[in-house]
């Protein structure tokens, strides 16, 4: 059990992060970058949860609750599972021609993307870049394949050229006019196998995050691209785990060599 002195400590740096919607996980990874000479506060996410239940007495309270992504009143284990998609692409190239350098992440510019859906028929494009896991999020007025392409081509033409080299979709529909966003982007596209959505796992990761800022059964058209851009900003500046707690801008920036923060 933490000494009281240390749960007090942990427990108001932890709140200071949640209202920033990171993940206990998160939140110990940057604990022990931020602080690396006092060991003490190097502690686990689990045991940053007990903390925070500690000072809630059991619980925790709504105003911590609703800035974790399972929203749980109590600390459980869970499971998550997935669902896939169904269709077909016309001439589409499987994901089993893509080359190498993508599978290994040897180099930035290979990007994952899919719809997120809300009320409505109401949609958000996502796309995460596979070697930095920054995120780039995109309004989109509906899933009809000519207004999700046209949106995208906009969106990632604000990047560096560097960065387009490949996409990587689902089977949906909404990409159906990818020989047309392949020239307008000169990125080439693949597609995953039917009912194989875990094939971009990056994407399917980032898409259970961004549930915290959108949650499912609403309305997703009332977001405007600029609060699009400071959600990623969101996302693009958490420490991950699988970049060795440094965050997916601090890593593009470093492949670009630019110093510069990209908001998506």
């Amino acid at each position: 059990m933490l000494q009281t002195s240390r749960v007090r400590k942990v427990t108001a740096l932890g709140k200071k992060k949640l209202a920033l919607k990171w993940s206990p996980e998160q939140i110990a990874l940057w604990l022990q970058y931020e602080f690396p000479d006092q060991p003490e506060l190097h502690v686990s996410h689990e045991t940053i949860y007990k903390s925070l239940y500690i000072q809630s007495r059991g619980a925790l309270k709504k105003e911590l609750r609703e800035h974790l992504r399972t929203q749980r009143r109590f600390r459980q284990s869970r499971l998550k599972t997935r669902k896939g998609h169904s269709g077909s692409i016309v001439d589409g190239l499987s994901i089993r021609e893509r080359p190498a350098e993508i599978e290994d992440r040897a180099v930035p510019g290979h990007w994952e993307g899919d719809l997120i859906q809300g009320s409505d028929q109401t949609f958000i494009a996502t796309l995460v870049e596979r070697k930095t896991r920054f995120v780039v999020l995109v309004k989109v007025r509906s899933k009809h394949t000519e207004v999700v392409t046209k949106a995208l081509v906009k969106q990632i033409k604000k990047l560096p050229d560097t960065l387009l080299r490949t996409l990587t979709w689902d089977q949906g529909s909404e990409l159906a006019a990818h020989k047309r966003f392949a020239i307008d982007s000169e990125m080439d596209v693949y597609f995953c196998d039917p009912g194989s959505p875990w094939q971009r796992g990056s994407n399917e990761n980032t898409n259970g995050l961004l549930r915290q800022y959108f949650p499912k059964g609403t309305d997703l058209s009332k977001h405007t691209q600029a609060q699009l851009n400071t959600v990623a900003m969101s996302l693009n500046t958490r420490p991950r785990k699988t970049l060795n707690a440094k965050t997916p801008a601090f890593m593009l920036n470093l492949e670009l060599n630019t110093g510069v923060a990209l908001t998506g």
